[in-house]
């Protein structure tokens, strides 16, 4: 539930009303508007059953939050959430470009490759040191050294770090190189590791699993956000429908829904969203439109050397022309870049 307080209530107002709902065993999250402070009550509601909660100076009123995520919800967060990254807002007015290859190959290939993405307009580095394949034959990534080559090209183009996590053992090491540690699609509903996460402290990218409903997403957010870490950010990144056509069916409905029932930021992943680097650049300007806070994309310099979804990585010079294009549209749809 939420306690909604007056729009002249005293800071002493707020703090007994807090103070009570602790006292009964409840966790409080406050959210500040413009005009109104909210008070969401984390915990099973009926431990306040007995208390005049609506009768306490200040309270305008009490609200029961019907969905089943709460911390996720609009109804006790109405604000959107604005995640810092160092210099980097996600989910603020700028649209947010995180790029970068699929796996970290090289020390070479991930230098160059981080020069020529901050370069064209990116803001956020992406590279997978730890990479979960459908084939245990498949490149699986460098592991530590991988970070390590990680943390060196943040070091060199002051870009922000996102790398994936893919199991709770792996997640303080990642945690000491990464800047936001990312949830692929296999692990959304790998429970432990979301607690695992959440209790870094660490901003968190989670991406929608392959056959999840938003529902299902919006919960895999709560058990990261019910360790009191609220750094959330929703990758919406295709889900697997009967279409052949494309690696999978790139849901861009789910931005426009997220942002009306959740307060949490949401980018989109085009690359993974379609499988092909030729659709990579419809659908991004699409994601722009849409209302996304960013997207995270594949970019190579030889994608067809590459270990890891080469298909669907863009050459240097096609991510050029797309993040020129992408800022020709932002102010267009009120964002900047």
């Amino acid at each position: 539930m939420i306690i909604v307080m007056q729009k002249n209530a005293t800071e002493d107002q707020i703090k007994k009303v807090c103070e009570m709902v602790e006292n009964a065993g409840l966790g409080v999250h406050l959210s500040r508007g413009t005009d109104i402070t909210i008070i969401g009550v984390i915990g099973d509601r009926r431990l306040l059953a007995d208390k005049p909660i609506e009768r306490m100076d200040g309270v305008e009123k009490t609200v029961s939050i019907m969905e089943p995520y709460k911390l996720a919800s609009r109804t006790f967060h109405p604000e959107p959430t604005v995640i810092k990254v160092g210099d980097v807002s996600i989910g603020g007015d700028e649209f947010v470009v995180m790029a970068g290859p699929c796996a970290v190959e090289s020390r070479e290939q991930l230098l160059e490759t981080a020069e020529m993405v901050k370069k064209c307009g990116a803001k956020i580095l992406r590279g997978g040191a730890f990479k979960p394949r459908t084939s245990p034959y498949s490149f699986q990534g460098l592991g530590e050294e991988g970070l390590k080559i990680l943390a060196e090209a943040r070091e060199r183009t002051g870009l922000p770090v996102v790398t994936e996590v893919t199991s709770t053992e792996a997640v303080n090491t990642v945690a000491e190189y990464a800047d936001i540690l990312q949830i692929g699609a296999r692990n959304m509903q790998n429970f432990q590791l979301l607690k695992a996460v959440g209790r870094t402290g660490k901003p968190v990218l989670l991406k929608r699993g392959m056959s999840a409903t938003i529902e299902e997403w919006l919960n895999a957010a709560e058990y990261i956000m019910n360790e009191g870490n609220f750094q959330v950010i929703l990758c919406e990144r295709g889900i697997r429908t009967f279409e052949p056509m494309t690696r999978n069916t790139l849901d861009l409905s789910a931005v426009p829904i997220i942002k009306n029932i959740s307060h949490l930021p949401v980018i989109v992943d085009p690359s993974h969203g379609t499988g092909h680097w030729r659709w990579v650049t419809p659908m991004s300007r699409a994601a722009l439109a849409a209302g996304a806070d960013g997207l995270i994309i594949e970019v190579h310099p030889n994608p067809q050397e590459a270990l890891s979804d080469g298909s669907q990585s863009l050459k240097p010079e096609n991510f050029m022309l797309l993040c020129e294009e992408l800022k020709k549209i932002a102010p267009i749809v009120g964002r900047s870049m």
